[in-house]
């Protein structure tokens, strides 16, 4: 077959970053794929798909333009001549939907979020016919489409989109001669809950007592003024590191973890630190309170300052137990999301899509 990726954009995050694997499943089962992407937005998901070995199509254009981008898409795929779409979030599903019926091929569409907007919602609702089989990346996500676009279940299955290797590497254990390092990893974006952390911060800084410690922010993005200045009003021990393109450095740099988003997907970024050995504190949102248990973390209410604070204020209170809960938190990723079970799981999605060309091609 001759799959046409289409994504919203080639961003450094979300949804881009699993491309890769999920599209190394599909060249292993002997297809060719392509990669479309709407906008270009930081253009840093460009260089790890090439370094896969992926042909990367890009539209110099913004998230607003639909009408241009649709063009744009439908002479891409034009000179394509793509077998299957293959759509991820809802701009590319929306899109690559309507271009499915000019190709007279079929769609295959990714759900990536647990919380839709309203507006996105009603579209997807009304196009969901268009698509003949919907992959929801994870537990939440599934039961969250099932809900809102009313899928039936024999168009709709899970597959995880979190490849959990073995080989990553494990963070450091704590010394007691040094500040426990705390770290976050995502866009300065509201919806990552950053002010959320600063409060509860504010919060805990009230009461002595605690080792010395420090929250380090990985990130770009919109929010970063206003951040620097609840930090520097608060006189918070925050720093903020800017974009990191190595992960894995940074991750492996903690002793652990925080994401206090107020709504997620799967969340790479949690479930790669649980990968590296680390506790996480979460928000219950998305996938999170499926992975984190009692002994890999803490979940907490998201928008609730002091619930995060009173997280913070276990961890900080007894240290030594990170290194145990780090170690849990990696077998408990591994034992949900490994390698083989991904792979083996893309691979029956494929044979399944397989299917659903050869059917179209016959009828």
């Amino acid at each position: 077959m001759k799959i046409a990726y289409v994504i919203n954009s080639v961003e450094g995050g979300g949804a881009a970053l699993p491309v890769p694997a999920v599209t190394q499943v599909m060249r292993d089962r002997g297809h060719h794929v392509e990669i479309f992407a709407l906008s270009r937005r930081d253009g840093r998901a460009i260089a790890p798909m090439e370094q896969a070995g992926l042909r990367v199509h890009v539209r110099e254009g913004g998230k607003h333009d639909h009408l241009t981008a649709l063009r744009w898409l439908d002479g891409a795929t034009r000179a394509f001549a793509p077998d299957v779409i293959w759509t991820s979030l809802t701009r590319a599903t929306l899109m690559g939907q309507i271009i499915g019926l000019r190709r007279h091929c079929p769609v295959i569409s990714w759900q990536h979020s647990a919380r839709l907007k309203p507006m996105n919602a009603r579209l997807m609702r009304l196009m969901r016919h268009r698509t003949s089989l919907w992959i929801a990346d994870s537990c939440c996500v599934e039961e969250q489409t099932r809900e809102t676009l009313g899928i039936p279940p024999e168009q709709l299955t899970r597959w995880p989109i979190f490849r959990a290797s073995p080989d990553f590497p494990m963070a450091k254990p704590w010394e007691v001669e040094q500040p426990i390092r705390i770290g976050t990893l995502g866009r300065l974006h509201p919806v990552k809950g950053y002010d959320i952390l600063c409060a509860a911060l504010a919060l805990l800084c009230q009461s002595p007592g605690f080792p010395p410690f420090e929250l380090l922010i990985a990130g770009a993005g919109e929010e970063q003024a206003r951040l620097e200045t609840l930090i520097a009003r608060d006189n918070l021990p925050v720093r903020l590191v800017g974009y990191v393109s190595d992960t894995r450095t940074f991750l492996t740099s903690l002793n652990a973890y925080v994401q206090p988003s107020l709504w997620e997907g799967l969340c790479l970024a949690a479930h790669e630190a649980m990968l590296a050995g680390l506790p996480v504190i979460a928000s219950e949102a998305g996938e999170l309170p499926f992975t984190i248990t009692p002994d890999t973390g803490w979940i907490v209410p998201p928008r609730d300052p002091q619930a995060l604070a009173a997280a913070l204020a276990d961890l900080l209170a007894a240290p030594e137990r990170l290194v145990f809960m780090g170690r849990q938190a990696r077998r408990r990723v591994l034992d949900r999301f490994g390698a083989a079970q991904f792979d083996e799981t893309g691979g029956a999605i494929v044979a399944r899509v397989e299917q659903i060309v050869e059917r179209h091609r016959r009828s």
